[in-house]
């Protein structure tokens, strides 16, 4: 309290003495006993209420003892029951969380992992993905700004997440303790395999299997790719002690439609600790995408070759050009290139309306632009007779579908009539045209959907020139192919709005998570908030079904279906209030990432520990660890001293004892007649 506190409450004091002597001695007509009881409680309450008037700050001193915190953290992911190492991790943390000098020094923080980092509870070794990245990271916001150390009982082996040798605090030591017999044994391992989600049909598609040895000896294996009971592919790979990896490619062939399971096996004569690991099931979805284009024209025209050339570049797609009135039937097509339509074109534009077929618009000097306006809404067209060039010019912002600026700018001109082309409705520019320097405010190549048909618009003639000079520019016909392809992909597909929208992949290996989402839109194509989404799943081999309620996040619902058993599923999502439904199918291909290790990454444990000026410890050197620890002068508690400043006002007691100083005052000079 400052000077001019004290000074306020020690004339506070005299003051309320004064008050009480005048009123019950200086002012009394008679001298009770009980006046002087009466003069002290008065001398409280009037005390009280000058003191509350002055407020003065009370200041508080406490000191606290603060620990510098210890780290625990026990690994407890599927593979230290693998490596047989689940008593001794329980032993290890018992021993460190128990022992008394550790817990005098240190504030012992327990925590266990797998694909999470948690508080510790209760081992059992059942995790099915090991995540040390995200002990790291949990660490240093639990102990931010704070020198800690960490105990890391762990075999080192990770399955997800970033390198954690890399992830923790170079200012924090970390002290692994290795899990699991260092020893090595002989063992055959498919590292990794790498191949598509998806392929095309009557195509190869590539796979490329990073193979692993460990010993001390020469060995040869054999490494087949099977499908069912049909081996595939074959070929014989050798190791020894200093080539102790192998790669090998392979191209299979992609002759069935739908999802396709293929199992990988390394396969050796000799006798292996963990065979578990010598063999890995993989998926890959065969997709039909073939696509039959029509190119119609009633001319002929340099830009069809070309257009069929650019086209034909993807296998999957197979072009015929016809004359409009050569055309029996479009159910054979799935997209159609109008080149250059002229009132010839009526019964195909009537019978491509019909179909609900998605269409490639290209016009010209040739092109009877009356009858467009006629049989089409999407572009009005207000042309002249006169010639005119019209350059491209890119829209970065355009985004229907990903597409690169291949030099548009720089391509040679288009021709077409002079004239006021307008965009209506639901119309994208990929390109817009100028003359010479002059933006026109016209579309050269524009995109539209209406009702989930889809239409592309070319507006000039001579686009071989374009392709031309794309090969003199690139020395390769490759990018203006990709652009022609990504506009024939864009109208192969169907855009048709859908009220119930599911998302999910075709197969999951064991342990991943298994997510599928959805969402559900009412009948303006607005995200419902208020649906009822179920899902039921049925195993294909036991057919056990199984119910499960989408639950609502961020404009999505959402189902978690991890845990599932290998094997096929099929299952069907359906919203309740409009009885719409979709139906799919999903593979768990059984494979077990933490059953592929025969030993600890002591290797990386030991990069962990030396970058954190750390060190390793096996399990029966726990005893040196602590006894490090206790010595380690760089943790040391902290005498932390907490001031509390309150102003008196804030003691609600104060009130109540003031109060009552004044009731018990009244109580006895009633009772005593002075009243």
């Amino acid at each position: 309290m400052t000077t001019k506190t004290i000074l306020f409450i020690i004339f506070s004091l005299i003051v309320a003495v004064g008050l009480s002597y005048f009123q019950y001695y200086y002012k009394a007509k008679s001298k009770l006993k009980v006046n002087l009881l009466l003069a002290f409680l008065r001398f409280l309450g009037i005390f009280g209420i000058l003191l509350l008037l002055i407020n003065p700050i009370i200041t508080t001193n406490n000191i606290e003892m603060l620990k510098p915190p210890l780290a625990v953290v026990v690994d407890n992911s599927g593979s230290i029951s693998y490596l047989k190492a689940e008593k001794t991790a329980s032993e290890l943390y018992s021993k460190l969380k128990d022992n008394k000098a550790l817990n005098e020094k240190f504030n012992i923080q327990s925590y266990q992992f797998d694909s999470e980092f948690l508080s510790f509870g209760k081992l059992n070794f059942k995790g099915t993905q090991t995540n040390l990245d995200a002990v790291a990271k949990d660490l240093k916001v639990i102990n931010k700004n704070t020198l800690f150390p960490t105990v890391l009982i762990s075999d080192g082996n990770q399955t997800s997440g970033n390198d954690y040798v890399y992830s923790f605090d170079a200012n924090n030591k970390v002290f692994p303790i290795v899990l699991g017999d260092t020893a090595k044994v002989f063992d055959l391992k498919i590292n990794q395999l790498n191949v598509n989600k998806y392929a095309f049909f009557k195509n190869k598609f590539p796979v490329e299997v990073f193979l692993q040895y460990s010993g001390t000896k020469n060995a040869t294996a054999d490494f087949q790719i099977s499908q069912g009971n049909s081996v595939l592919s074959k070929q014989k790979v050798s190791f020894s002690a200093i080539k102790n990896t192998a790669v090998v490619n392979f191209l299979l062939p992609a002759n069935k439609i739908g999802t396709q399971l293929y199992k990988a096996s390394l396969i050796s004569n000799e006798k292996e600790k963990n065979s578990y690991n010598n063999h890995k099931n993989f998926a890959v979805e065969i997709i039909d995408q073939k696509t039959n284009v029509a190119i119609i024209s009633s001319i002929n025209h340099p830009d069809i070759a070309a257009l069929k050339r650019a086209i034909e570049s993807n296998a999957q797609r197979k072009v015929t050009v016809v004359n409009p009135k050569q055309i029996s039937q479009l159910n054979d097509y799935n997209v159609l290139v109008l080149y250059q339509p002229v009132t010839e074109f009526k019964s195909v534009f009537e019978a491509a309306k019909l179909a609900r077929m998605n269409t490639f618009i290209i016009t010209g000097t040739h092109t009877d632009f009356g009858f467009l306006n006629q049989l089409q809404n999407n572009l009005e067209f207000k042309m002249t007779s006169q010639k005119e060039d019209y350059l491209a010019e890119f829209n970065s912002q355009f985004n229907l579908f990903a597409i690169d600026n291949i030099g548009f700018e720089d391509f040679p001109p288009l021709q077409n009539p002079y004239g006021k082309i307008k965009t209506n409705g639901n119309t994208s520019v990929l390109l817009s045209s100028k003359i010479r320097n002059i933006n026109t405010q016209s579309p050269l190549f524009a995109f539209s959907e209406n009702q989930g048909n889809r239409s592309a618009f070319l507006l000039g003639e001579n686009s071989w020139k374009w392709r031309l000079e794309s090969h003199i520019k690139n020395e390769s016909f490759e990018k203006y192919d990709i652009f022609v392809d990504k506009i024939i992909q864009f109208l192969a597909t169907s855009n048709a709005k859908k009220s119930l929208v599911v998302n999910h992949e075709s197969f999951y290996n064991s342990g991943d998570a298994i997510e599928i989402t959805a969402q559900y839109f009412n009948k303006n194509y607005e995200f419902d908030e208020k649906a009822h989404l179920t899902i039921s799943l049925v195993n294909s081999k036991t057919k056990q079904t199984k119910n499960y309620d989408l639950l609502k996040g961020n404009n999505v619902y959402k189902v978690n279906l991890d845990g599932l058993a290998a094997g096929s599923y099929q299952f069907t999502v359906k919203e309740l209030n409009s009885k719409s439904s979709y139906s799919g199918n999903f593979e768990i291909l059984d494979f077990d990432v933490e059953k592929q290790f025969v030993n600890p990454d002591l290797e990386r444990l030991n990069q962990l520990a030396s970058l954190t000026q750390g060190k390793v410890y096996f399990p029966d050197q726990t005893d040196a660890l602590i006894q490090s620890l206790l010595a380690d002068e760089t943790y040391k508690t902290i005498e932390k001293n907490n001031v509390r400043r309150s102003p008196l006002i804030d003691w609600k007691w104060l009130l109540v004892f003031i109060c009552s100083f004044f009731a018990i005052e009244w109580f006895i000079r009633k009772y005593n007649g002075l009243l």
